[in-house]
């Protein structure tokens, strides 16, 4: 029986206990895995017989007939039985599967459309673009720098204000109220924190 990644440790660990360098603990780590891996102790038996055979003098004789016995032979020995394939997943569950994963992109795209929807992005201009023609009862909004974005939000969700244009050079937007008079809406901006200044677009200097 073998077992892949602790067969590949072993494989690692077996030149250093061969050579006596490995540490006390991978030695006996080592020699647990080969009394259960047959595959591994084969490899280690013929590592130590390579490291046997190059320590010996030179002068030694080494029989080439017998090693080209023993190649023969293990070329003569049957395949080993393939490794049966791994469970391929059903159908019905890969179906499954991409439905879900069909019903969950539809559901990001409603609720995508549904929060743009309720919150369409202010018309931001840029500085070479003309200026849009002034809505009637239009108000010049400049909110503080500092004020955070979800505070803006807030502030045209709670007056009922609908950006039409901006932010201009000097951080200005354009609102019109979609509820409530102009000029109420006007008096409230200026009792905000945070707003800087609040003018109705048509007003004369």
């Amino acid at each position: 029986m073998t077992f892949p990644n602790r067969c590949a440790r072993a494989w690692e660990a077996m030149p250093w206990v061969l050579q006596g360098t490995a540490a006390p603990q991978d030695n006996e780590w080592l020699t647990q895995h080969l009394a259960q891996c047959e595959a591994c102790r084969a490899e280690f038996e013929q590592q130590s017989r390579l490291r046997l055979a190059l320590s010996l003098p030179a002068d030694v004789g080494l029989d080439p007939n017998a090693g080209l016995d023993r190649l023969m032979a293990r070329l003569d020995e049957p395949e080993p039985a393939e490794p049966p394939q791994s469970v391929r997943t059903s159908p019905w569950l890969s179906r499954a599967l991409a439905a879900a994963v069909l019903v969950q992109a539809l559901g990001i795209g409603i609720l995508g459309a549904k929060l743009w929807w309720e919150n369409p992005a202010p018309a931001y201009r840029t500085l070479s673009q003309d200026t849009a023609p002034a809505v009637r009862g239009a108000i010049h909004v400049v909110p503080d720098a500092a004020m955070k974005l979800a505070d803006w939000d807030a502030l045209l969700r709670g007056l009922g204000l609908q950006v039409v244009d901006g932010p201009n050079d000097v951080g200005a937007y354009t609102v019109v109220a979609t509820r409530g008079s102009a000029q109420d809406t006007l008096k409230r901006l200026r009792a905000t924190q945070g707003i800087r200044l609040a003018e109705p677009v048509d007003a004369r200097p």
